[in-house]
């Protein structure tokens, strides 16, 4: 009787029931360790998740991103048309400001036509000066040499 009696757990002998309670863990604890490639492959599962995760996020932030770009650009090209037709009306009424002037109506036509040419010509000029600017990007073909050279090396010597 007394073995029974040491053996139970009263409520009042907390130290006791402390002292059991961890016994059993370190026993389920040794049992319950997972194996290290059990802790591998859990990782493996977690980072795929995250990186899973990660990517489902930035689709969605570019998928919002293009469409804003997108309808951007269409309001841009819809503007550019507008103002396209809206020159055609301003050219028109500048050329009838010179008929106002006593100018013939031919010759008012004809010098907005001339001064279309000359902006034209303008434009041409500025075009070809800056295009005649543009330059190799001799850095990065350098360091892009570079680089094929030392795996061409780096294979060669393997």
């Amino acid at each position: 009787m007394s073995a029974n009696r040491t053996d139970a757990v009263l409520p009042d002998d907390p130290d006791r029931q402390r002292s059991r309670t961890a016994a059993k863990g370190d026993v389920a604890s040794h049992r319950a360790e997972p194996s290290l490639g059990s802790l591998v492959a859990d990782a493996h599962t977690s980072f795929s998740t995250l990186l899973h995760g990660e990517i489902e996020l930035a689709k969605l932030e570019v998928k919002s991103s293009v469409k804003n770009a997108g309808t951007g650009a269409g309001m841009f090209a819809v503007a550019a048309v507008l103002l396209i037709f809206s020159l055609t009306f301003g050219l028109i009424a500048l050329a009838e400001g010179l008929v106002a002037l006593h100018l013939w109506r031919w010759v008012a036509y004809l010098i907005v036509f001339g001064f279309l040419v000359l902006l034209a010509g303008l434009f041409v000029f500025i075009g070809i000066r800056k295009v005649k600017r543009v330059k190799a990007p001799r850095q990065t073909i350098a360091t892009t040499k570079d680089t094929v050279t030392a795996l061409k090396q780096a294979t060669s010597k393997s």
